[in-house]
């Protein structure tokens, strides 16, 4: 059965490499997925096309929606 889970993803991103100056933020995702580990993979696979920069991402399944 299908679930709605909501995730929390906590983005660290590096715009340049010369500096050590760095940008953090946390994004929130909708992930309809059989069971917290799939919607845990398919957020990681979100964020990181959306943040391709990202060197760490803290990915947190916080709620089942439906």
């Amino acid at each position: 059965m299908v679930h709605t889970y909501e995730v929390l993803v906590d983005i660290k991103e590096f715009p340049n490499q010369v500096g050590n100056t760095f940008t953090r933020e946390t994004t929130r995702y909708e992930i309809e997925a059989e069971s917290k580990e799939i919607a845990d993979g398919m957020a990681f696979q979100k964020a990181k096309s959306e943040h391709p920069k990202g060197t760490e991402y803290d990915i947190r399944v916080t709620r089942l929606l439906k």
